[in-house]
């Protein structure tokens, strides 16, 4: 009797090099994602999916695949995949994270060679029966400065290529040492240094919560008159009224975007001026990239289904994990993302993650890895997975290790994320999985025992321990109308330093951060966001 072979959806047209990849081992059918009422019929069975962006995969999709295992992206972004959903489902999430890096490391290098020679413009002065060859002059790109935020995989590619114009390159990344960047052949420097020094700024970064609107109106005044600048990365990261203004006013002399804040981008006051350059995100969008992106996720889809390691997986981990163990790595990956939260911008020196308790017999290096993932998943430009997250800490000479004891004193098993930052602070996050439902806690902040369900918005702070700064907490947040979900104070000695631990229902609103930690004279105030 013969085995049913595994079911793979291809829910949009794929490359016939993607069916090659996948090999003779499924049975491949094919439906139009875009479909919605086909998709939901075809999805029903299947044991992986695969899509581009057309495909909405979200909660009712998921709900309605009762054997699937994973869903495979071919590309790089995520928005029409629900991965919450996914993993409460215990459905794995793949994507193609490198499949674009050579694509938009081009594209940026695209728009600086026509920023600098007006290209744009001139192309379609010229198609309108104009002849202005004076209203057109350029700048070389030789022997000027191109200034990277980010040096991650992309910008580190950009670096390469505009070294190859005779520029000078500098950049700004916190999390890259200067003998990495030495290797690279770039210098580090301070981010109003760099919008002061370069001709050519370039923004490579992951959007979060903290880099959003990180190129604004108070940026752009730093930089030279003649300054260009350019988005190929995430839309948000410069904003977009303000860059507006500085072109119109002539405080920087042109742009490059292909990336917006919303998409498709029908209503953006910029994209007409003559001193910009605007594609319709295009980073991604070269044959050779789509190539690439469907042979990778073909690749990954055959590992998980086979029940191994998946590189690129962006939800969990996969291989052989032991089922004690497996709950432990959501924890460990937000652990890992709220100790970089509390770092805030400060270059890590080192990493470890304790397992305490009866889990610490067992193979934990899935834990490591998923701690590392979230230690970089929120700082790098770079996806981060299960794989490369070592990859990137040695890169940035971050040394990260795993210890291990049988003995956990308050909890069945605690997880504990600690490290070094490079100006001497020591930091660390601890916490556990309790009762049957295995309820994700917070345990221990900046060396304090708390104890607190953990939740997608988290306010941390510490400051000196003395009567009335609950009251003046909570009337801070009050006033800013955000609603409390629960909270955490706890103190090492009278008068000492204390840590409140804060779970609210929503990110803060703009400026709340800094007033909050005013009024209860914090000396350290961070809000952790942990939505994926």
């Amino acid at each position: 009797m013969s085995q049913t072979k595994p079911v793979v959806l291809l829910a949009e047209e794929l490359s016939p090099a993607t069916v090659e990849a996948l090999g003779p081992d499924f049975e491949i059918r094919s439906a139009d994602g875009a479909n919605r009422s086909e998709l939901l019929s075809a999805i029903a069975d299947v044991d992986a999916i695969l899509v581009r962006s057309a495909t909405q995969v979200d909660a009712e999709a998921i709900a309605a695949a009762k054997n699937l295992k994973v869903i495979a992206r071919a590309g790089v972004g995520l928005d029409n995949v629900d991965i919450k959903s996914a993993t409460q489902a215990g459905v794995m999430v793949v994507n193609a994270p490198t499949s674009n890096v050579i694509s938009a490391a081009e594209l940026t290098v695209g728009h600086i060679v026509a920023a600098s020679r007006n290209i744009a413009a001139a192309s379609a002065s010229l198609k309108a029966g104009e002849w202005k060859r004076s209203k057109y002059t350029g700048v070389e790109l030789f022997e000027k400065t191109a200034g990277i935020i980010g040096l991650g995989r992309i910008g580190a590619l950009v670096a390469a290529r505009l070294q190859g114009f005779g520029m000078n390159v500098v950049a700004y990344d916190p999390y890259v040492t200067p003998a990495r960047a030495q290797q690279l052949g770039v210098k580090l420097l301070g981010l109003d240094e760099l919008l002061g020094t370069a001709d050519f700024i370039t923004i490579h970064m992951p959007r979060t919560p903290e880099t959003t609107g990180m190129i604004s109106t108070a940026q752009f005044a730093k930089m030279k008159p003649s300054a260009f600048v350019f988005n190929v990365a995430r839309g948000g990261l410069i904003d977009e009224d303000a860059l507006y203004e500085a072109l119109v006013n002539k405080t920087i002399a042109g742009a490059g975007i292909d990336v917006y804040v919303k998409e498709p981008a029908t209503d953006v006051r910029f994209i007409e001026l003559d001193n910009v350059t605007a594609t319709p995100h295009l980073g991604a969008s070269t044959e050779e990239a789509q190539e690439k992106a469907g042979i990778a996720v073909a690749k990954s889809v055959r590992l998980a289904l086979a029940g191994e390691l998946v590189p690129d997986a962006v939800n969990v981990a996969g291989g052989v994990i032991d089922e004690n163990v497996r709950p432990g790595i959501p924890l460990a990956e937000k652990l890992g993302r709220i100790f970089s939260a509390l770092a805030s911008g400060e270059r890590l020196e080192s990493v470890e993650l304790n397992v305490a308790g009866e889990i610490a017999v067992k193979d934990v290096t899935s834990l490591k890895l998923a701690a590392l993932k979230g230690v970089f998943t929120d700082v790098v430009s770079d996806q981060v997975s299960y794989v490369n997250a070592p990859v990137l800490a040695e890169q940035r000479g971050v040394d990260y290790r795993l210890t291990t004891t049988e003995v956990s004193e308050d909890y069945r098993n605690q997880l504990t994320v600690s490290g070094a930052l490079a100006n001497g602070d020591q930091l660390s996050v601890a916490g556990t999985l309790t009762g049957p439902k295995q309820i994700q806690k917070l345990v221990g902040v900046f060396g304090q025992e708390v104890e607190i369900p953990l939740t997608e918005h988290l306010l941390v702070l510490k400051y000196t321990d003395r009567p009335g700064v609950v009251g003046t907490l909570g009337r801070a947040l009050g006033e800013a109308n955000v609603n409390i979900a629960g909270m955490q104070v706890s103190r090492a000695d009278q008068g000492g330093d204390a840590v409140a631990v804060v779970t609210i229902d929503n990110a803060l609103p703009e400026g709340v951060l800094e007033a909050v930690a005013s009024a209860v004279e914090a000396s350290t105030a961070r809000e952790v966001n942990l939505e994926d």
